[in-house]
């Protein structure tokens, strides 16, 4: 009676477990075949994510773009429910490296060139393709990264037009305003906000791994080419980043489904 009792519990607990497949939109957590069979099911979006590892103040980690777009990119996928998601590519332009420029002045900074970047990019797509994949986005967190994204969408989309294959560059997704605008409202200025590893971009961070904010090297910018902080991170907050993720997020999903019409509820 007991192994009975035993055997009737563990296959009640295994009915009611869902499966690694189910649980996760990230195409490097799952086999082949849960891949195989996930896009078998329609999941026929891949969202390829680039972000980058530079400085960021001396308060915040070099791997803020990757932290912030896999947050966004698994997401993005989640709402869109026919997407699955690739690994982050944390290697992308960021300046000259020899003699260094912008980021690579800069210890930790890595940079590579825009046609390396580019065939990257192109070579992850042309994967893709191969795997069944039949709309594949290109999100990019840095500011380096749209040019070589927007060109990789449009070559490989007109040498696919003939198939049912389409590469899109969703530049929503980067170029929105909208949080800068609603931290505008909540009175900070233009100079609070920055431009680099300012209240945005600390801010969206703090939401999501606050561990990789040091807390106790917060301060304003000043002299950015002594820092590397452009704005007044001190004022950053979760609550602002928060905010922030959302307007990423829902501009990007709200693009994938005007420029992907019928394959995205």
């Amino acid at each position: 009676m007991h192994k009975l009792l035993c055997l009737l519990i563990f296959i009640a607990s295994c009915a009611g477990a869902p499966s690694h497949a189910s649980q996760s939109v990230w195409i490097e957590e799952l086999t082949w075949v849960e891949v195989r069979d996930a896009i078998r099911a329609g999941k026929t979006t891949l969202i390829f994510p680039t972000g980058g590892t530079e400085q960021n103040g001396p308060h915040m980690v070099l791997g803020k773009h990757n932290y912030i777009v896999k947050h966004n990119a698994g997401e993005i996928a989640k709402r869109l429910g026919n997407a699955l998601v690739a690994p982050v590519l944390g290697y992308v332009p960021e300046g000259r490296i020899d003699p260094p420029e912008g980021h690579m002045r800069f210890p930790g900074t890595i940079s590579i060139p825009e046609e390396v970047f580019m065939k990257l990019t192109e070579h992850a797509a042309r994967s893709f393709r191969a795997n069944g994949f039949r709309d594949i986005v290109l999100i990019g967190d840095s500011g380096p990264n749209q040019k070589g994204l927007q060109s990789v969408a449009r070559q490989l989309s007109k040498e696919w037009a003939a198939s049912g294959t389409r590469v899109h560059y969703i530049g929503d997704y980067y170029h929105t305003k909208l949080f800068e605008e609603w931290l505008k409202k909540q009175g900070l200025s233009a100079a609070d906000i920055g431009t680099h590893a300012g209240v945005e971009d600390t801010s969206e961070l703090m939401a999501i791994h606050p561990q990789h904010i040091r807390m106790d090297k917060l301060a304003p910018g000043g002299n950015f080419a002594a820092t590397g902080v452009s704005g007044n991170p001190p004022r950053a907050s979760a609550a602002y980043g928060k905010q922030g993720l959302e307007f990423r997020i829902s501009a990007a999903v709200e693009q994938i489904r005007r420029v992907i019409p019928g394959r995205n509820p």
